[in-house]
């Protein structure tokens, strides 16, 4: 059954939880004022390191939650429909490309640069997901957690990205405006079904975008070190 599958993965995740919190170093680096500086202390390809590193065990925990989610609420028919069930994510304006070949040609600042607009645009739906998942009467205490303590890191790697955009291209930040879409704001209350589907979807498209956060970095990194075999 599907239930019980998703209980044994709860019980894992419980089991290695504590062990994913140890692994994620601080990102934070301001001065006693709490404005960003350029972390004299830290080099510019530790810093990216460390980013990289946050980027990477959130998309982790994004995947993770996602298929608790899916395995303790969505039953397998929902899961093939949830494509067509009419939600767009909430980055689909957002001007990143998607193809590989259009991700090889972007400069190292439009990397930096759209990995920002991209966890910018999840701040807030992130912490619209914890509000709904406490309404559910049957979320469990793994599932919480993760959603939260993703939220939380995600607001570390903006930090981090943004130091690392003072270090590296000795500029501000590049204007991040954009379109919220449908997900956010729904007028009344949603039907049971439609809710789940609308945060599993939320989720899905988190797991997508946080994948490619980790992505552009990592290409950024291959850049610092060999950049004729990026691919």
């Amino acid at each position: 059954m599907w239930f019980s599958s998703g209980m044994q993965r709860a019980v894992w995740a419980v089991l290695l939880w504590p062990y994913l919190l140890t692994l994620c170093i601080p990102l934070v680096c301001k001065e006693e004022q709490g404005s960003l500086t350029r972390c004299p202390s830290i080099s510019q390809e530790k810093l990216l390191d460390r980013v990289i590193q946050h980027a990477e065990l959130i998309y982790r925990v994004s995947e993770e939650s996602c298929s608790l989610f899916e395995e303790m609420f969505v039953p397998f028919p929902m899961r093939l429909q949830r494509n067509q069930a009419g939600y767009a994510c909430i980055t689909k304006e957002l001007p990143i490309p998607s193809s590989k070949s259009e991700i090889q040609q972007m400069s190292d600042k439009w990397l930096l640069h759209s990995v920002l607009m991209l966890v910018r645009s999840w701040i807030e739906p992130l912490v619209y997901l914890q509000t709904t998942l406490d309404l559910y009467d049957d979320a469990s205490e793994v599932l919480l957690n993760k959603t939260k303590w993703v939220s939380e890191k995600l607001l570390s790697l903006e930090q981090g990205v943004m130091v690392l955009i003072k270090k590296m291209l000795d500029e501000g930040m590049l204007p991040t405006t954009y379109s919220e879409q449908g997900l956010l704001h729904n007028d009344g209350q949603p039907e049971m079904l439609e809710s789940v589907m609308r945060d599993y979807t939320l989720l899905s498209c988190f797991k997508k975008d946080a994948h490619k956060m980790e992505t552009f970095l990592k290409l950024l990194k291959c850049r610092q070190t060999d950049i004729y075999n990026c691919a």
